[in-house]
C-alpha cells in the first residue's frame, strides 16, 4: 500500500465509529472471528482498544491484521484502522 493510498484511507476512517472493542483478554480467537465477519460487510473498520488491555495497540493491530488477512492503515492512541477490500466488487477504490 502506497502512502497516497494510506492517506486516502485515513481520511475515510476519520468519520467512522469503532465497530469492535478489545478488552483485557486482548486478542482471542473469538475476537478474530468476529472481526473477520465484520469484513464481510465493511472494507474499512475501526477498532477501539480499551484502557484495561495490557497489550500495545500496535502489536494488537499487527496480530489482528495477520489473522484476518487485512492491512493496518493506522494506529493512533488506542484506535486501530484496518482495511480489507472485498474480493468481488470493492466499494473503496484506492488512488494509484
Amino acid at each position: 500500500m502506497t502512502s497516497k493510498q494510506r492517506s486516502y484511507l485515513k481520511g475515510l476512517a476519520m468519520n467512522i465509529e469503532p465497530v469492535f472493542q478489545i478488552g483485557k483478554s486482548s486478542v482471542t480467537p473469538e475476537n478474530v472471528e468476529a472481526i473477520s465477519e465484520v469484513f464481510n460487510t465493511h472494507e474499512l473498520i475501526k477498532i477501539a482498544v480499551l484502557k484495561n488491555c495490557i497489550d500495545e495497540p500496535k502489536e494488537i493491530a499487527n496480530v489482528v491484521a495477520e489473522r484476518t488477512h487485512s492491512q493496518v492503515v493506522q494506529v493512533i492512541g488506542k484506535k486501530i484502522v484496518l482495511y480489507k477490500p472485498f474480493k468481488k466488487d470493492p466499494k473503496i477504490i484506492l488512488p494509484k
